[in-house]
């Protein structure tokens, strides 16, 4: 007599035609599938119930972050297994009432469950999507959790973007190449003692700290998050630097005090989106000096070669992340941002390409969650840990295949005569 585990993983290589990488096992203890492979442990129906109701990220996000669903061995092998399977499945037509007539044999039928309370449903009520109100509100659901929680997760730099890791690269390092990410920023925008830096999204200050002090700077940061400018204000004030470093709770699109010689923008252009982004050049365009310069780090969506009917939206987040970690984010390519910087005006100097490096950054970060788990969960939610988890794993994984990429684009605003004043060879 056949198992649960052996209907399940039976019913999904009959109806998609593939087989199934990861070993199954059932809410009733039986297990099936490769015996070597990391398992997928259904821990309730409830987890086929979700899947049921919305088969595709968002579902199997909320099985996760509620405990239904767990991968036990390697997450990061079988993520990669599931990236695997996902490009095989691009082109396959669901069965849907060979699905059906198996979710009434399993017992699955049933309204859908509720989502879990960690999904960021409140921001959609807060106002039209990237009005200013609602960028508050998507930025407080994703940073205003807990300064404490972020110290453990990114460790002393408090650094929320991708560290630049030397060809050495030793695990334990992030703080150190959180620092050398800084001072290669910082060498981009041929930072002098005595200049003005605008360091739009500032999170927790420490651009801002890094280069007020080693380049002798005044800084201005701006974020929307509250918990953030109260650590970062208070960080400038223990490092003495309360003179040259301002931080405010300021939407971007609000600062008029410019110009400035420079603005560092790393990794809060993926919250601006699309339908702003023309207004995100124009103002950082507006707030430089003539042959300031712009370093724009941000990480980009990459065209998914994998086949497919080729409708994917090229700007959103996966449902996943975009319900549970960043509301209202969006990934633009790489030449789209390129383009919208020169339609404002700028001239772009410089891309270099980041991607390995953010894939190690966030192994780093899930280690650093891993280690400090029962901490983070006391902090938080059972429910916010795991969506960390996954959502940082993930983002490894897809770093990893070339599935996103992250890239630092310089762009300087010439003068009225075209002027750049660049070096004639790259001297950082």
């Amino acid at each position: 007599m056949s198992t649960t585990a052996d209907r399940l993983t039976t019913l999904f290589t009959d109806t998609l035609g593939v087989e199934l990488p990861v070993r199954i096992r059932a809410w009733d203890g039986s297990e099936a599938g490769p015996p070597d492979a990391p398992v997928l442990a259904l821990r309730k129906r409830r987890a086929l119930r979700r899947l049921l109701w919305r088969p595709d990220e968002l579902g199997l996000g909320r099985a996760w972050v509620s405990g239904d669903l767990d991968v036990e061995g390697d997450l990061y092998d079988a993520l990669h297994r599931f990236d695997r399977l996902a490009a095989q499945l691009s082109d396959v037509k669901v069965p849907v009432r060979e699905v059906l007539k198996a979710a009434v044999g399993l017992r699955l039928a049933g309204p859908p469950p509720r989502p879990p309370a960690e999904e960021a449903r409140a921001v959609a009520g807060a106002g039209s999507r990237h009005s200013k109100a609602r960028d508050a509100a998507a930025i407080s659901h994703h940073y205003d959790v807990g300064n404490r929680f972020y110290e453990l997760v990114l460790g002393p730099s408090m650094t929320y973007s991708c560290a630049y890791w030397g060809a050495d690269r030793r695990p334990g390092d992030l703080a150190a190449a959180q620092a050398a990410k800084f001072d290669l920023v910082c060498r981009k925008l041929d930072l002098k003692p005595g200049q003005r830096l605008l360091d739009v999204g500032c999170g927790w200050g420490s651009m801002a700290v890094h280069a007020a002090r080693e380049y002798g700077v005044s800084v201005t940061g701006v974020t929307l998050s509250k918990e953030q400018a109260a650590y970062g204000r208070k960080r400038v004030a223990e490092e003495g630097l309360a003179e040259r470093v301002d931080i405010r709770v300021q939407d971007y699109r609000d600062v008029a005090d410019g110009p400035y010689d420079a603005v560092s923008s790393i990794g809060m252009a993926e919250h601006v989106g699309a339908s702003q982004y023309r207004v995100y050049c124009a103002d950082l365009f507006r707030l430089l000096r003539p042959q300031g310069r712009l370093l724009n780090h941000q990480i980009a969506r990459r065209p998914d070669h994998r086949g497919g009917n080729g409708k994917r939206e090229p700007y959103h987040l996966n449902k996943f992340i975009a319900g549970y970690v960043f509301p209202d984010g969006e990934l633009a390519p790489l030449a789209g941002t390129a383009a919208l910087l020169e339609e404002a005006g700028f001239e772009v100097r410089d891309v270099q390409a980041l991607r390995e490096h953010y894939a190690l950054t966030l192994r780093e970060w899930v280690a650093n969650l891993r280690e400090h788990w029962d901490e983070a969960v006391r902090l938080t939610s059972p429910g916010r840990a795991r969506v960390w988890h996954l959502y940082m794993a993930a983002s490894a994984v897809s770093f990893e295949t070339n599935r996103l990429g992250v890239n630092q684009v310089l762009a300087v605003r010439p003068d009225a005569s075209g002027a750049s004043a660049m070096p004639l060879v790259r001297n950082y």
